[in-house]
């Protein structure tokens, strides 16, 4: 499937469950990078240092080709894979959900596990906000400073921004584009007879 979008949550936001005197405590946040997930976990981690479990999910990327979870040492899968599992069900990307778990005292089972922490997950989704983004494909232009203005009028056409860097004969650009507009943007480029063979394209991402 040609997917042009993705969803995601708008920031952050908390939720908790109970059951037979045990809190799960859950938290989810935006985020784009691994490096992210593991400065959120260590800050959740001194910020609840009494805390039996700190059992977390992620999936990043607008493919969502990035994914973990951990049950920290709560028994295989029956943490991290369910607060995954609302992740998938909501259709959602770029997000982290850490759900904290203080011991009540009451073993719940495997399947009261299952519940507690896809429930506390669930109820940090519905304190947050789900919204569509458009997915971004990245490209680096590199040119003289004599096809700039007809480059510039084919950025505007396709709704790309652009970052520009320079030296004393080249002028380099890092054009970012709509997926839905990317194809046409690069079409543009190639096709334009004052820019054939005088615009270097190389794809990012």
């Amino acid at each position: 499937m040609f997917e042009t979008s993705y969803k995601t949550i708008v920031g952050y936001s908390e939720g908790v469950f109970r059951d037979k005197g045990s809190r799960f405590l859950a938290f989810a946040y935006y985020v784009e990078k691994e490096s992210e997930c593991k400065s959120v976990l260590e800050q959740i981690k001194k910020e609840h240092p009494k805390a039996n479990h700190h059992c977390y999910a992620y999936r990043l990327g607008p493919y969502k080709n990035i994914f973990r979870w951990n049950d920290d040492r709560e028994p295989s899968n029956t943490a991290g894979r369910p607060i995954y599992a609302v992740i998938q069900s909501n259709d959602l990307t770029n997000i982290l959900i850490v759900v904290v778990r203080y011991f009540g005292g009451t073993l719940l089972g495997v399947p009261g596990l299952i519940q507690a922490y896809r429930s506390a997950a669930e109820a940090t989704i519905e304190q947050n906000t789900i919204i569509e983004k458009d997915i971004e494909e990245e490209f680096e232009l590199q040119m003289s400073f004599e096809e700039m203005a007809e480059v510039m009028k084919i950025v505007k056409q396709h709704k790309a921004t652009f970052t520009q860097t320079s030296t004393a004969n080249t002028l380099t650009l890092v054009v970012k584009a709509k997926k839905t507009f990317s194809d046409q943007f690069l079409k543009a480029i190639n096709g334009n007879y004052l820019l054939k063979d005088k615009v270097k394209i190389r794809a990012i991402s």
